[in-house]
């Protein structure tokens, strides 16, 4: 199995930063892509940022320009630092990383716990 524990949520007002981490660990054989979600209340559950092994990212348009994502490989890591928080960036984040377990025969997606990201006006 492969768990996920995030970190780094909390409430900050706007144009303000915050960092989320995300560690994987467990009975991991190989992690793809590794990347952030979030879900507001009334909405659905969106992309904010994703990022491949090869290091390749992408993000969401509300995002851009904002936000870097970053993995440590070595670490199974993968960082979000959110600039320029804006209220409407408030909502659930929810670490996901696509690995390969040790006993497993392909890839599945995990899912972390989910941090509160709360943003002030």
């Amino acid at each position: 199995q492969v768990q996920l524990v995030e970190s780094g949520g909390g409430l900050v007002q706007a144009g303000g930063s915050l960092r989320l981490s995300c560690a994987a660990s467990g009975s991991i054989f190989s992690i793809n892509a590794m990347g952030w979600y979030r879900q507001a209340p009334g909405n659905q559950r969106e992309l904010v940022a994703r990022i491949t092994s090869g290091g390749s990212t992408n993000y969401a348009d509300s995002v851009k320009g904002r936000f870097t994502i970053s993995r440590d490989n070595a670490k199974n890591t993968v960082l979000l630092q959110m600039n320029s928080l804006k209220p409407e960036d408030t909502a659930v984040y929810y670490c996901n990383v696509l690995a390969l377990s040790l006993d497993g025969l392909r890839y599945k997606d995990y899912w972390g716990q989910g941090t509160q990201v709360t943003v002030s006006s």
